[in-house]
């Protein structure tokens, strides 16, 4: 799996994974408890992960629907 994006907006990974569950594109959510760690006031980034062989068809979807600087780097 890749990273899609790397966001504490809990609003923007619920809005991308809906995207990516309507487009049939399987994806994980990564680091979604470690708020634990923090107290619960959301200053950790959780990572929405996305199978390799879909994160160019994903990165198309986030940034058709406007949200191209939430995306990762590619590297």
């Amino acid at each position: 799996m890749e990273e899609l994006i790397r966001t504490n907006n809990v609003v923007t990974l619920s809005f991308v994974g809906t995207l990516l569950k309507e487009a049939g594109i399987v994806y994980f959510i990564a680091d979604e408890n470690m708020s634990v760690l923090d107290g619960s006031i959301g200053a950790l980034s959780r990572r929405l992960l996305v199978d390799a062989e879909r994160i160019i068809e994903a990165r198309k979807l986030v940034e058709a629907a406007g949200l191209a600087d939430e995306l990762r780097q590619q590297n």
